[in-house]
């Protein structure tokens, strides 16, 4: 009766190990998107910068039309940058905190439900 307990206490701390195991490759998977959008969003921002004095020089240079094109562009592409901050943002967040938190808590019910057969 111990050994078969031995076995399947062995058995549970597997499978607990590979829930854990896949728990944290699918949040380093979201940390991954998430930097990822972070570092698109630092090149569209840049982009949005190198616009943005394009526009300051060709305002100063001809005065209307071909400065506002350039200033929608800027405005697009900040816009842009923003979406894949926020993007990237909400994934990090999905991500954290980075613990196997279902796995830890299907190991302390485990403990609990060993705890109680062994008191009986």
């Amino acid at each position: 009766m111990v050994k078969q307990a031995s076995e399947q206490v062995s058995q549970l701390m597997r499978q607990e190990l590979r829930l854990a195991r896949a728990e944290m490759q699918e949040k380093g998977k979201r940390f991954g998107l998430g930097g990822g959008l972070f570092g698109g969003a630092g090149v569209v921002g840049f982009l949005a910068l190198q616009a943005l004095a394009a526009t300051a020089i060709v305002a100063l240079d001809l005065l209307w039309p071909l400065w506002a094109a350039a200033l929608a562009v800027t405005v697009v592409l900040g816009a842009v940058a923003a979406g894949l901050a926020a993007g990237g943002k909400k994934q990090i967040g999905r991500a954290t905190p980075p613990a196997p938190e279902q796995a830890i808590e299907s190991v302390r019910a485990d403990v609990a439900e060993i705890k109680e057969r062994a008191h009986r």
